[in-house]
This record gives C-alpha cells, structure tokens and sequence, in this order.
C-alpha cells in the first residue's frame, strides 16, 4: 500500500474493508464521474493509465450485470482486460485456486483480480496467500474484488445500492428508512448492507420475509450493534398494515439454487409473500422507489413487469450506477485516486496480548493456602486453577482432558473438579509438578481454549508468578477448530488449504474471519 495514497493496494473482500469514510469518498468520486459523464466532460482524472496494468475477471459463477459492469468499467482504464474462463482451463482439472492465481499473477507487473465463487471468503484468503508470495518474489501485492462469494457478502453491489440511495435522496446521508423483502436468507446482497447502510447517521430497517427465507442471525446481530433499528413482518400484505411504510424498497430474488428440497417444494407460497401485486399500488407512500439488484425471474418476478414504466422504477439507473462506481472502485484500488482522501481508515485490528493479565502477588502466597484439597500441593511447578469455573462437573472434565490434549501436556500430574466456598459452583484444576514456566505462545493457546483459568507459577512451596486468562480477540493455528460453514473456503472439502481463524465479535461469539460466519465460542471446537 502507497504511504502517500491509503487507498491504493485495498482489497475489497467485505463491505466493511472500506470505512464510513472511505465509502463517502468513493461516492463522491462516483458523483463527480457521472456528472462529467453526463455532460460531456473531462474523464482523464478517473481514467489510469498502466498499460501494465492486468485486471483478471474470474467468474467462477454465473453473471451478468456484475462481470459486463466490471468488463466496460475496466476498457474505461488503460489497462490489460483478461477475461479466465474456468471452463476452458486446468481449473476443471481440480487446480487449487492458489495455484490458478499464482500462474496468472505472473503474467503481469501488477494485477487486480476481481473474482465471483460460490466459495465463501476467496476473496480474502487469497489476499493472504497471493500476497505472502508476492513478498517473497519481491513483488507488489495483487489486489482481490469480491463480486459476489456464496451467500457471504456482494461488496461491490453494495456500494452500487449505497450510491443509488444517496442519490435519490439528493446526497442527504442524515437518515434512511429501507424495506428489504425477499430471500434474505440466502441474498449475499441483503448481508453487506448490516456494514453498507452505516453511511447513514440513522438507519430504520424494514425485513420482510416468510420465517424460510429470513436474515441470518449473525447479519441482523451485526445491524443491531451498528445501530439500526429492525422491524419485521412476514409478507408485503402484512407489511402494508405497519404504522409507518417506508418509501425505499429493496427486493431480492429467491434464489431456489442455494435452498433444500424442503424449501423448494414451497416455492409459490415463499414468492406470494414477497411479490408485489397491483391492488396495493394506493396504499404506497409518495415518491417510493423499488430497488433490485436483478436478474428478475422473467416468468415470477418479485417486481411484476407492469410496474417497469412507472415511477416506482429505481432498478433500472441502479443497474447503471454499477458501471460508475466499479469505474471508480478500478481507480481507487489501482492509485489512481484517493491521494486526496484525508478521512478515516478501517479500525485497526485489536493486539493479542490484551487477554492476558499478570497479577500483582502482595503477599506471599503458600501453596497449601490454595491448592490442598484433593490434589498434593507442587512444591515446584505449575497449577492451572479455575478451570470452567460455574459450568457442570462433566463440562469442566472435558475442558480439562482439552487442555491436557492441545497443549500436549503428556507429563506427569493431577487434576480434578472441585468447589469452592459456594458448594454449588465447581471448576476444575490441573497439577503440573516440575513443569517452571510456560511461554508467552503457550499462554495465548491456553486463553483460547479455556478462558478464564488462571495459571500459577510455583517454586519452593511459593506462588511466584499468576496470570489470569481471558477470552482472546482471535482463535487460530490449531488444528482442533474448524468454521461450520460448508461453503467456506477453509472447509476441509474445499481442498483449498486456508487455516481457519476467527475473530472475536460479541461476548462469546467468533466470526470466521474468511466466510463471516458466526460461531459460539464452543462451537468453533471439534474435539
């Protein structure tokens, strides 16, 4: 990344890669790029000019607005358009991905991919892997556009959206009132909008959706924490009744191909529910727009035919809106714009080292005084108390035998559930005579797998060291978790070899830092 443009270098994996402030400067970039479109004139500042130049279009998914939107906003530039057709290459051989993008990264002194899977978090494990041999061969880092990932997140067709609405509300960015009806489920478009919809100041967000198709939790969890106020309802007719029918509506096709049998057979009702019929036409509030992110069903759509001529069409320039602000996405993630951009960054990554406190010993702490119940007091070594603490007896023998497996503590020693004061609060112990210390790197790895135990270092009968434990910001490197999620590109199957790492988000909850998944902090676990 260039130290005068913040910009240049940027993937674009997840709508949250770009601030609230980056998104501003890009939709201003974009406004200025239309207007000048519009008027006949002056495109040079928008244009680069690198012949050198590759951008790689790799729809591994079918496309139609995304890949022509990105094929004309990249002839924009001058620059090298590669169009990879995986049907026509060793990528039907069973070619890892890694491998595919190494060989075409080759093939130019700088080069941008922008890449549609059905494999959720590409995007940014690509980023990793490309980027590391980038470093390697001395060369500059590769840059990743994420046009769609499974259902995890359509960044690019966020941003598209996002400009869309600021400009039917004539650049009023103070407050937005949104229906988003349909397969908000399985919509990938829906999903980047708990992140995109933060350019407004105050957000209102109208799901309307059968039980079937409704937001993920994870989704309406993070549109939660970002502010958002949510109402519900589970058809358009029931939605009609609500007090205040907003005048922005985003629908989303249903997307049979990513549903279960069980599902499918309900396909009439499910498109009943979130089409718009005729009847309802007087009972819309003025000046409402209708939004889609298209194809529409050509023989169900959710947004009839009969409504294309009228005034409720919105989906139509939105359509075009993609051409500009993919356009602008080619100039600022290439260096060609965003010198001038003086706002906020993405908010760094939290440290590591955070979760784990060393306790101040004020006075000197016999072994006996601690650890005399049940288990023979260590006159040197380590003990690991308050394991599980306030969980069943069988919860903390498994938190126990984890331990005792991932950080390979095959040696000697004790263990044991025991209460403390309050009979009815147990935890669980480990005895560990001889062993005199344990790394900073071990430390981390015991957070992760039992937060909240403490660690006591003891030499002649004394404690002399004592850390308390807490649950990390990130989970990675150990071969014992695994995200869930089938369609991500750490999934086992995937045969893509990308570790899994998770994030921490809210209390106990660690989102997959590739496909966006959330997980409760046992779930992450396979032992």
């Amino acid at each position: 990344m260039s130290s005068t443009n913040p910009l240049r270098g940027r993937t674009l994996a997840a709508t949250a890669d770009l601030s609230v402030d980056e998104q501003r400067y890009l939709y201003q970039k974009t406004r200025e790029l239309k207007a000048a479109w519009n008027t006949g004139g002056d495109l040079t500042p928008f244009r680069i000019h690198d012949p050198e130049l590759n951008v790689y279009l790799l729809f591994l998914e079918d496309s139609t607005r995304t890949k022509e939107s990105f094929r004309n906003a990249a002839n924009f530039h001058d620059i090298k358009l590669n169009v990879f057709d995986p049907s026509t290459s060793s990528f039907k051989k069973s070619e890892s991905l890694v491998d595919t993008l190494k060989m075409l990264f080759g093939y130019g002194r700088r080069s941008i991919f922008v890449m549609r899977t059905q494999m959720e978090g590409v995007c940014r494990a690509m980023e990793e892997q490309l980027g590391d041999y980038a470093d390697r061969i001395g060369r500059e880092r590769p840059v990743f556009i994420n046009a769609g990932d499974g259902r995890h997140e359509h960044p690019t067709q966020e941003f598209l959206d996002e400009f869309t609405f600021l400009e039917q509300r004539a650049w009023d960015d103070s407050r937005i009132h949104v229906a988003l009806i349909g397969d908000l489920h399985h919509g990938r478009t829906v999903h980047s909008k708990a992140d995109g919809l933060k350019i407004f100041r105050s957000v209102t967000v109208d799901l309307v959706a059968p039980k079937e198709l409704t937001l993920p939790d994870s989704y309406r969890s993070r549109m939660e924490e970002n502010g958002f106020e949510i109402r519900e309802w589970e058809s358009i007719e029931a939605y009609l009744d609500a007090p205040e029918v907003c005048d922005c509506w985003y629908f989303t096709r249903l997307q049979l191909e990513r549903m279960g049998d069980e599902i499918r057979d309900r396909e009439d009702e499910l498109r009943e529910a979130v089409t718009f019929q005729q009847r309802w036409l007087e009972r819309l509030p003025q000046n409402t727009r209708f939004f889609h992110p298209l194809p529409r069903h050509r023989v169900k759509p959710v947004i009839p035919s009969f409504l294309d001529a009228t005034q409720l069409n919105g989906w139509d320039g939105q359509s075009i809106n993609g051409f500009f602000t993919r356009v602008i996405e080619l100039a600022i993630v290439a260096g060609q714009l965003g010198g001038d951009f003086s706002g906020a960054g993405p908010a760094p990554e939290s440290k590591d080292e955070s979760f784990i406190t060393e306790v101040a010993l004020t006075r000197k702490t016999r072994v006996e005084d601690r650890f005399k119940v049940g288990i023979k007091p260590v006159d040197n070594g380590t003990v690991i108390d308050h394991i599980a603490k306030g969980g069943t007896p069988e919860e903390i023998w498994d938190r126990i035998y984890r331990i005792r497996r991932i950080l390979k503590l095959n040696v000697r020693g004790s263990q044991g559930v025991f209460h403390g004061v309050d009979p009815r609060v147990y935890k669980g112990l480990i005895s560990l005579p001889d062993i005199l210390e344990i790394s900073p790197t071990e430390l981390k790895k015991l957070a992760a797998v039992s937060p909240g135990c403490t660690v006591n270092l003891v030499k002649d009968r004394s404690v002399k060291a004592k850390y308390r434990l807490a649950m990390p910001p990130k989970i990675y490197n150990f071969a014992e978790i695994s995200c869930k999620n089938a369609e991500c590109v750490t999934w086992p199957g995937a045969f893509q070899n990308v570790p899994p790492y998770f994030y921490r988000t809210v209390g106990e909850t660690f989102t997959c830092r590739y496909c966006g998944k959330r997980h409760e902090y046992g779930d992450i676990w396979d032992l």
